[in-house]
This record gives C-alpha cells, sequence and structure tokens, in this order.
C-alpha cells in the first residue's frame, strides 16, 4: 500500500467567530481500518469530520487524500477524490424511495461508471433494502434509513468513509446492527473513521482510536489498549474505578441509613397512632363507611336523611357513658380537651384587663378547669345536635372549581 495511500489531517484548526473548535488536529487512517474518535459531547467531533469533508470551513492545517491536497477543493470535489461523509442525522431524502436515494449516490464521476456494479455490492450487503427498493425512505426505521445512507454514501465508489453517529436514536438492536455493517463495509476495503457515543461498541470493531478533548488530540492507541486503559475506562466506558467508588458511597449512604423495618417500628404508621399515644382516641366516632350499592336509587332527600341517621348514630355511640376512656367526663378524651380550651378562652375574655408587668406575669393564676357537670352537660348539648352540611362542586367561567354550601341543618 503506498505511504501517501488514505487519508492524512496534519494540524487541522477551525473556528466558530472567537471561539477556537478544533487546535491543530493530527490523524490518519488508510483503507481497510477502521479509526474511531473519542471525546465528549462538544469535543469537537462532527467538527473535525465536517471539516475534512468541506462542509465547515477550515482556518488552518493541511489535508491530503491519496496524496492529493483538499485545503482548497469545495465538498463535491472532495467526493471525487474518494472521501464521502455520512452526516449526524443521516440526511437522506424522505420522499424519495431507497434506490432514488441510492442512485443519487453515484452522481460524482468517478462512481458514474460503476453504477451498477456498487448498487449491486450494496445490496448484497444490505438484504433488506433489495425488498425495500421501491419504499419511501421516511416510513423506513431508524435502523434502516442508516443503511439508505450508508449505501448511498458508497454509491460514490469512496476508499474512505466517514461516519457521524451512526448509531444515534437507535435502539440497542438496531446499534448492534449498525455496528456489524461497518465491520462488513470494512470487508470490501473501506476504511471507515468512526465519531460514535457508542465508546465500548466502537472500540470492540475498531482497529485504532484517537481521544479529542476540547479540539485537541490527546492520545492515539490501538483500540485493544485504549479499552484496557483505566483513565479510558472511567471518561469513556464507566470504568472500575468509577463503578467502585459508586458502590463505596452506596454502601456507605445504606450503612447510615435506617432500615425500612426499623424506621416503621420507631415511627407511627398513621397520624391516628401518633395521636394515641398522647390521647385515646376510639374508632367508634368515626362515621361507618357507605356501599354505593347502598344508596343506589335514593333521593337526594333520602340521601341526607340516610346520612342523617347515620351521623346520628356515631355522635351517640362516641358520647356514651360506657366509653369510659373517651367519655368527656374522664377528663382524657378529645372532646373534653375542646370544651376545656373553650372555658379557658371564654373565661380570659371576661376577666378585666390588667396592664401587665413582670410581678403580674410572675404571679399569673392558673386557669381554672371547668367543672364536672359543665363538661358533661357541654358534651351532651353538642353530641344531641349534630349539624349536616351537603357541598357540591361548582366550575366557574374561568375553569376554577370550588365547594359550595347546598344544604345545612341540624341532625
Amino acid at each position: 500500500m503506498s505511504e501517501h495511500s488514505g487519508l492524512i489531517v496534519n494540524g487541522l484548526s477551525v473556528h466558530y467567530g472567537q471561539h477556537q473548535a478544533l487546535n491543530q488536529v493530527s490523524l490518519n487512517i488508510k483503507p481497510g481500518e477502521i479509526v474511531v474518535i473519542l471525546g465528549a459531547n462538544g469535543a469537537g467531533k462532527s467538527t473535525l469530520l465536517r471539516s475534512i469533508g468541506g462542509l465547515t470551513p477550515r482556518t488552518g492545517g493541511s489535508l491530503q487524500m491519496n496524496g492529493h491536497p483538499l485545503a482548497t477543493l469545495k465538498a463535491h470535489q472532495i467526493v471525487e477524490t474518494g472521501l464521502a461523509l455520512v452526516p449526524e442525522g443521516r440526511g437522506i431524502f424522505g420522499d424519495l424511495t431507497v434506490e432514488e436515494n441510492l442512485l443519487l449516490g453515484a452522481y460524482a464521476k468517478r462512481a458514474r461508471a460503476d453504477q451498477q456494479q456498487n448498487l449491486e455490492r450494496i445490496y448484497s450487503l444490505f438484504p433488506r433494502l433489495v425488498e425495500r427498493r421501491r419504499q419511501i425512505a421516511r416510513t423506513m426505521s431508524g435502523g434502516e434509513q442508516q443503511m439508505v445512507a450508508i449505501g448511498r454514501a458508497m454509491m460514490s465508489s469512496p476508499s474512505i468513509l466517514m461516519l457521524d453517529e451512526p448509531s444515534l436514536g437507535l435502539s440497542p438492536l438496531l446499534s448492534s446492527d449498525v455496528f456489524k455493517t461497518c465491520k462488513a463495509v470494512r470487508e470490501t476495503g473501506l476504511g471507515i473513521l468512526l465519531v460514535e457515543q457508542n465508546a465500548k461498541q466502537s472500540l470492540s470493531i475498531a482497529d485504532r482510536g484517537y481521544l479529542l478533548e476540547n479540539g485537541q488530540i490527546v492520545a492515539e492507541n490501538s483500540a485493544r489498549n485504549l479499552l484496557n486503559d483505566p483513565a479510558v475506562q472511567k471518561a469513556y466506558l464507566g470504568g472500575s474505578g468509577a463503578s467502585s467508588g459508586a458502590a463505596s458511597a452506596s454502601s456507605a449512604k445504606a450503612a447510615t441509613k435506617p432500615s425500612k423495618a426499623t424506621a416503621a417500628a420507631e415511627k407511627p404508621a398513621t397520624v391516628r397512632e401518633a395521636l394515641a399515644a398522647e390521647r385515646t382516641i376510639p374508632d367508634r366516632y368515626e362515621m361507618p363507611r357507605v356501599n354505593v350499592t347502598q344508596v343506589l336509587g335514593m333521593s337526594v332527600n333520602d340521601a341526607i336523611r340516610s346520612a342523617e341517621a347515620r351521623q346520628r348514630a356515631a355522635w351517640a355511640q362516641g358520647v356514651t357513658p360506657s366509653n369510659s376512656s373517651a367519655s368527656p367526663t374522664s377528663g382524657t378524651g378529645a372532646l373534653a380537651d375542646m370544651l376545656r380550651r373553650m372555658e379557658q378562652s371564654a373565661a380570659q375574655a371576661q376577666r378585666p384587663s390588667t396592664p401587665r408587668t413582670a410581678s403580674t406575669a410572675a404571679h399569673k393564676p392558673a386557669a381554672t378547669p371547668p367543672k364536672e357537670a359543665e363538661v358533661k352537660q357541654a358534651a351532651t348539648e353538642i353530641s344531641s345536635t349534630p349539624v349536616l352540611e351537603v357541598y357540591r362542586r361548582v366550575v366557574d367561567d374561568h375553569g376554577r372549581s370550588e365547594l359550595a354550601l347546598v344544604d345545612k341543618r341540624k341532625v
């Protein structure tokens, strides 16, 4: 193989205004090998391929393809030298058929004589395209459209093929098919300059690789050595260093965090249990739930009367004298606490207001607890005259909803 065969890039620089996207990038690739460019998002990988293909203006450096300089050539002239680009996003003509897209790739002068031969070679590489050659390209799956894009580039009879993110947006199964396709293309004698987000799979099929960081080539090695490099594993492959650190951090977090069983044993499951730890709240204060079938077919008045009866029964059970734990006379129930606070507020409101001084604050008399008979009488009055309120949700012209009181009556 000739010393000048293939693509040679030396000191390539690209600027976007004042921003330098590529700085003195140098690389080479020969027919029959796969070279992968690895780098983070924004490192300049796509800019590198576009500048080599003549789509992005270069501000420095030199390029040669099979010994011919490319610096002064336009994009369509670069294709004539044997260099083809499959851009990110595929860039096929969606309204044309598969075969029409492929034939457009043979527009270059160097490919017109071999158009039929190249078409048969592509159909042998991608048998699925033979079945779908009359199908509109945009109706195909992403993996099949990627096959069309690669086949169209191969129709120009290139010696070096540049692929920009060929598996982008594809499922893992279709991505595997794309990488198998790349290996099959290499077997035909073409060289592939590959920019790919899936570093592990791209290195598994590549011969060599370059690391691109902040627009500069920082490392070059064989694909096998890059796969085994700890720094590359940590940066691009989710290496053991990063995973072990994450594992140790998660184990430390698990050690300091109590288990769910321990937390459940220490913390009450519900608010009712938390309150029950301080005072007894019997379940008989809860109004029994009603099944839909019990009120099905009732009128509104019948439903209200039924609810009134259930409410009256629930209140009557809640203040029964047999319930010693919750009876207001015991002084420990929730109802008794509420009545005490009401009596204390009324007593404080009836006292004449006096200036607050240090002596009066220190000798403030204790609140007089209500008498047992008064508490029992108030509890009986409240329990004997419960109020039932019926609400309906109303939506205004602006889409806001609120509850409107429909009916209110003593039960």
